[in-house]
Formats: C-alpha cells, structure tokens, sequence
C-alpha cells in the first residue's frame, strides 16, 4: 500500500513538475542582450527602461529581415 502511494505521488509530482515547465518555456518574454567588444554582455529585460527604448527598434529590424 504504502509503495503504491508514494509511486502515486512521484507521479503527481512529475506531471506538475512537467507542466510548471512547459508553461514556463512557452511564456514569450523579450530582451535586449547587448554585447561588447571585450566579452562582456548586459541584458535587457521587457519593462526596462532602457529595453523600452530598444525593442521597439529590435522588433522592426527583425520584420524587415523576414
């Protein structure tokens, strides 16, 4: 009894642990990664002042590519 519960609740976890991942990859979020010449890199999130700034002119580059 006690082997079948616990392989009940693995499996409960797995499936909630499966689908807290996949909505986390399916959430579309947008930044800005801006790199330099030395190596280094700073990245941008959407809310950002600066990525506001940013995206807008990431987004209309990006259509006129495709």
């Amino acid at each position: 009894m006690r082997r079948s519960a616990a392989a009940l609740l693995g499996i409960v976890g797995g499936m909630v642990a499966g689908a807290a991942f996949i909505r986390r990859r399916s959430v579309r979020r947008e930044r800005v990664d801006l790199y330099y010449e030395n190596g280094s890199m700073v990245s941008l999130s959407n809310g950002s002042p600066d990525a506001e700034r940013l995206l807008p002119l990431a987004r209309d580059i990006l259509r006129s590519t495709r």
